[in-house]
Formats: structure tokens, C-alpha cells, sequence
């Protein structure tokens, strides 16, 4: 068994921080959060991300 990388525990433990967060903002709602970004579209060309 390998263990996990320091990279690979910063991003679970971010994906984790960030749905915490989404699960927070939305509470109590009927839809599940999402916390993943979809691609730009050609309208969001002026938005910028974070990454």
C-alpha cells in the first residue's frame, strides 16, 4: 500500500473544505452541492476563477 502524497491530502482536505462550505451556504435546500466548476463558456470570458 503506497501512501497518499502531501498534494493529494492538500486537495482532498480543499474538495472537503469546499463542499463543508457549499453544504453550509445552501442548508437546508433540495438540491446537492456541486463543487466542482464547469469550463468557461464563451460567455464567461470577462469571470476570473480561482484555482
Amino acid at each position: 500500500m503506497t501512501r497518499p502524497k502531501p498534494d493529494d491530502a492538500a486537495e482532498k482536505r480543499r474538495l472537503e473544505d469546499a463542499l463543508e462550505e457549499g453544504l453550509e451556504e445552501t442548508f437546508p435546500a433540495s438540491d446537492p452541492v456541486n463543487v466542482t466548476q464547469p469550463p468557461p463558456s464563451k460567455g464567461d470570458h470577462h469571470v476570473k476563477r480561482k484555482g
